[in-house]
């Protein structure tokens, strides 16, 4: 599994503590039911492993990454919670029998693994005969913005070579039903979400986010590594990023696809 691309620096962590099941996986909201088992696949801060561990209670919920380090912080979102438990864990090798889960979980994490298809394979190996494999991941293809001052149209070509040079796939969300026929699944269900952030208080979040690590983060260490861009170029993303945050017309808006998958 290659070394996942954003890292979890602050500027990363400040994105995937926003997340909730209301914000980042409604879609799978009416198949959650109290008493079952669900395995969140990397889990990250365990934002979305919370309202997931609060809406299948008494049932069990195992919180899972490949990172030990962010564990801590999803045993700290998740402590006034009885139900959940962490794991160290790679979606391409599960260490759990067959059919150990009602719901197996995943968001945002496809687009970072080596091979995706053998992720959801995994994945419907350790769900219950009737359970499911639910995935949501964006698309970077469907990132649109504006303005678009000087520096922001550089920023997404090179997370492209960065993100695909590590070994993924930034454009994940419109191969994710391709990718589940192809672990198995024969019955895939699709929809599709965005996340939008307009306000002052959304860009200058945003813009310190993505900008941000575009600066600070294992992004920008492995841009200037990989010689897709040097450090004076990253600065001219980031004052990118700030000039679209200062404007008051400022708006972003990203797709993201998801499936539910049975069989």
């Amino acid at each position: 599994m290659p070394a996942y691309t954003h890292g979890h620096h602050e500027t990363v962590l400040s994105a995937h503590q926003w997340r909730t099941v209301e914000n980042s996986a409604a879609y799978l909201i009416e198949h959650l039911r109290p008493g079952q088992t669900v395995l969140d696949v990397g889990c990250g801060p365990g934002t979305i492993t919370a309202g997931l561990a609060e809406r299948v209670a008494p049932g069990r919920v195992v919180a899972a990454d490949a990172a030990e380090t962010v564990l801590d912080e999803a045993r700290k979102n998740t402590a006034d919670l009885g139900n959940v438990e962490f794991a160290v864990a790679d979606v391409h090798d599960l260490d759990y029998p067959d059919g150990t889960f009602d719901v197996v979980h995943a968001h945002q994490v496809l687009q970072h693994v080596a091979d995706p298809v053998r992720a959801l394979r995994e994945m419907r190996r350790v769900a219950k005969p009737g359970g499911i494999v639910a995935a949501r991941d964006a698309d970077f293809g469907t990132m649109i913005w504006y303005p678009d001052p000087p520096g922001m149209d550089s920023w997404l070509p090179i997370y492209y070579r960065v993100a695909r040079g590590n070994g993924g796939e930034p454009d994940a969300g419109r191969r994710l039903v391709s990718w589940a026929r192809a672990a198995g699944f024969t019955d895939v269900t699709a929809s599709a979400s965005a996340w939008c952030y307009a306000t002052p208080e959304e860009r200058e979040w945003w813009s310190e986010s993505w900008g941000g690590r575009m600066l600070d983060s294992s992004v920008a260490d492995q841009a200037v590594a990989g010689g897709h861009a040097t450090r004076e170029e990253l600065r001219r993303v980031y004052a990118g990023w700030k000039a679209w945050a200062a404007a008051e017309d400022g708006w972003y808006s990203v797709t993201h696809a998801e499936i539910v998958c049975r069989g």
